[in-house]
């Protein structure tokens, strides 16, 4: 059998051990986004729509801390958005080099649909699997990852009725 390293090494593969859960739940929510929600939408989508939706328009400077991103990664995510009909750039009137980003039609209708399914289900799914953690960091991260493998967030997680977004999120803030 081979020695899971990451696991090993503790808080000195702490950044791998996270990226690694990150990436196991970005893939079962994208698995849960096409059961569920009937979408491909990418995974790293789903928190530029919520912003946007949070928030009303933003510039990229503004989404990137948002998210706590690259500038360039945001800036690149936009452009694969804008390309499928979800988002697109305002110009400002007061300087026509400067744009904002907001959601089109499609991409507020399409955040509605995931209000109502996926994003519920997956806030719903992830605290279930975090319910039973204990101790220190290291040893809830084990208990997440086991959790998570034994099952996964389609798994039957979201058979309880799923609330409304809005009171999964708090501190919402209304768009200017």
């Amino acid at each position: 059998m081979t020695e899971d390293v990451v696991r090993v090494l503790g808080y000195a593969t702490l950044g791998s051990r996270l990226k690694r859960i990150g990436e196991k739940l970005q893939m079962q929510t994208q698995e849960l986004a096409s059961e569920l929600a009937g979408t491909s939408l990418p995974t790293p989508h789903n928190p530029v729509l919520a912003a946007l939706d949070r928030q009303g328009s933003l510039s990229i400077g503004e989404l990137a801390k948002a998210l706590g991103q690259s500038q360039p990664g945001v800036t690149r995510m936009i452009n694969k958005m804008k390309a499928d009909g979800l988002v697109r750039a305002v110009p400002l009137k007061e300087d026509r080099r400067v744009s904002r980003i907001a959601l089109t039609e499609n991409g507020e209708q399409l955040v509605l649909h995931l209000k109502a399914t996926l994003w519920p289900a997956v806030s719903i799914a992830v605290a279930q699997a975090c319910v039973d953690l204990d101790g220190p960091l290291l040893q809830q991260l084990d208990q997440l990852e086991k959790a998570l493998d034994r099952k996964p967030l389609g798994a039957d997680r979201s058979d309880a009725p799923l609330p409304a977004w809005e009171s999964l999120s708090p501190g919402r803030e209304k768009p200017e």
